[in-house]
């Protein structure tokens, strides 16, 4: 996945609270979480505060995502005002888009009111631009591409995806 990012953007940061996350990474900056809550919407918040610009961001548990995928994400989201969110066939994949600093404060009155899902930030945005699963098939299979290792059983069919190419 790191590989993949560092191919479509200059730079990448890693937003975590974790003790040691700094080895995870070698030479990648890492920032902790400005919100003392736990949840995906917190680091974008915390990424958006930092990097003061639009960001891609990638959640670390997609290990099949591609750097012509996020590119694509990339350049789509060039002129989004607030988020560019992609699609597979089972709906929006909001932990791998790109998001602008205008998301900033639906983000904060979500994180005020313990609102911490994600996918309710959406629903709180006044638009956001999307890319239809039938462009992202151009760049893959979208259940793989967007394949999530959530348990131990999601590690053994990802080694499995894997080792079939």
């Amino acid at each position: 996945m790191a590989d993949a990012l560092r191919g479509a953007v200059p730079n990448i940061l890693l937003i975590a609270s974790a003790p040691g996350a700094a080895d995870w990474l070698p030479a990648v900056p890492v920032v902790s979480d400005v919100w003392r809550k736990r949840g995906s919407l917190v680091g974008i918040h915390t990424a958006l505060n930092y990097a003061a610009q639009p960001i891609l961001l990638v959640a670390w548990d997609m290990p099949f995502i591609t750097t012509a995928l996020l590119s694509h994400i990339r350049d789509r989201a060039a002129t989004s005002e607030f988020a560019t969110i992609p699609e597979s066939a089972t709906g929006l994949e909001p932990f791998c888009a790109a998001y602008t600093p205008a998301c900033l404060p639906f983000i904060e009155d979500a994180l005020a009111s313990d609102d911490l899902r994600l996918t309710n930030l959406l629903a709180r945005l006044p638009r956001f631009d999307r890319i239809g699963v039938d462009e992202i098939r151009g760049f893959g299979d979208p259940a793989r591409l967007f394949f999530n290792v959530n348990s131990p059983p999601d590690l053994a069919r990802a080694e499995e995806l894997a080792a079939a190419g």
